[in-house]
């Protein structure tokens, strides 16, 4: 199967049918030495590194970019205003923050985490949404990519 084939299946069954048409056509990878995809570049930038168990580790730039995809808003996590900073330092997010969760978000599945409309951070899911609906304290998300992380500042 043809790698950018791959990756465009992957993330259409990860991130739902469609999700694929927004990852730009000039993609680079990086393989491992008996042939599998390691990471996904953009221009230098890294998009995404394929794990072991199929799944994908998201970074920031290429959550912004999946954003553009009119679902994808359901595998996300929306905080509040007093957990935005925090969350954009690296820190985890518990459930008492949550403003909406999407209904695809499933445990141990990768997260983008949303301020505003805009991604501020990348994580593990801990729980599930319907979980995380019915939950009121605890972690929820562990936070593995953030602004702060990549350098950028974080502004309300």
């Amino acid at each position: 199967m043809d790698s950018h084939h791959k990756i465009n299946c992957t993330v259409d069954a990860l991130y739902g049918a469609g999700a694929s048409a927004y990852i730009p056509s000039d993609i680079t990878m990086t393989y491992y030495r008996t042939g599998r995809i390691r990471e996904v570049y953009h221009n230098g930038t890294l998009l995404c590194t394929l794990r072991i168990d199929g799944g994908l580790a998201i970074t920031l730039d290429f959550a912004r970019i999946l954003l553009q995809c009119k679902d994808f808003d359901e595998y996300c996590i929306e905080v509040d205003d007093d957990a935005a900073p925090f969350v954009a330092e690296g820190k985890s997010v518990f459930a008492s923050h949550v403003v909406r969760c999407g209904k695809y978000v499933r445990i141990s599945s990768d997260v983008p985490i949303l301020y505003n409309n805009d991604v501020i951070a990348v994580g593990r899911a801990v729980l599930s949404e319907p979980m995380i609906a019915g939950s009121r304290r605890g972690v929820v998300v562990r936070v593995r990519d953030s602004l702060k992380r990549r350098g950028r500042i974080f502004s309300t």
